[in-house]
């Protein structure tokens, strides 16, 4: 038998029948829910984003999670707010104002591309989560330094986050597609420019004509010119 007290507490815990250590389990959160769920996203999208993911994610159970939220809304809610939360808000300048409502929509963009397809979770998601409310603000005061009207400014502010969401999704979509290969359908644009180009002149002609025009933009091309488009008609009204 081993006389030092450490081998012989050892050497107890080998016995046959004895209970084997429990590890301690880490307390279930609000904040470690939402990180199951935005690693969901990450590695899986939005698509795979249900209540048995996250609480596989967290070793847990259903009843356990429904102790912190109330349901797979509520949880929409909680991840657009912790990404909203992540986003850096200027000081409203009358003078530099279009720039700054270009800089949050773009951290808005590239905060919703990290994670496939949870723009959809913002736009079935009215706002209540204050971290979400903070942006909303913030992009509020930006428009109306700016001389836009209250009203045109609300509109405005639903106007553009529809788009940044959807623009994304869209992205998102595009890239599942182009990743699946029983997708062949998705085309290129040299594959795009080539069935412009067949079409019936008499009934496509001006899609034959201007299939570069159509095809055209690479990056962000397109959704700098779709915000710019939609901030020249605030200036404008």
């Amino acid at each position: 038998m081993a006389h030092d007290p450490k081998a012989r507490r050892a050497a107890r815990h080998l016995q046959p029948g004895a209970a084997p250590a429990q590890p301690r389990r880490e307390p279930l959160t609000v904040e470690r829910i939402i990180d199951a769920a935005l690693h969901v996203v990450a590695t899986q999208g939005y698509d795979a984003l249900t209540i048995r993911a996250i609480t596989g994610e967290l070793g847990t159970s259903p009843s356990s999670l429904y102790a912190h939220v109330v349901n797979k809304a509520d949880i929409d809610d909680l991840i657009i707010g912790r990404l909203s939360s992540e986003l850096v808000l200027p000081e409203p300048d009358p003078a530099r104002w279009r720039e700054q409502i270009l800089r949050v929509y773009a951290q808005i963009r590239d905060q919703y591309l990290r994670y496939p397809g949870i723009s959809r979770a913002a736009l079935a998601t009215v706002p209540t989560n204050r971290d979400t409310l903070r942006v909303s603000e913030a992009i509020l005061a930006i428009l109306l330094a700016g001389g836009i009207e209250p009203q045109t400014a609300a509109w405005a502010m639903d106007a553009l986050s529809l788009y940044v969401a959807a623009y994304t999704l869209e992205i998102s979509l595009l890239h599942g597609r182009n990743a699946d290969p029983g997708q062949e359908w998705v085309l290129s644009r040299d594959e795009l420019l080539h069935r412009f180009g067949s079409l019936p002149a008499d009934q496509f002609p001006h899609t034959r004509r201007h299939a570069g025009e159509l095809t055209s933009g690479s990056g962000y091309e397109r959704f700098d010119f779709t915000l710019n488009l939609m901030l020249d008609s605030l200036t404008r009204a």
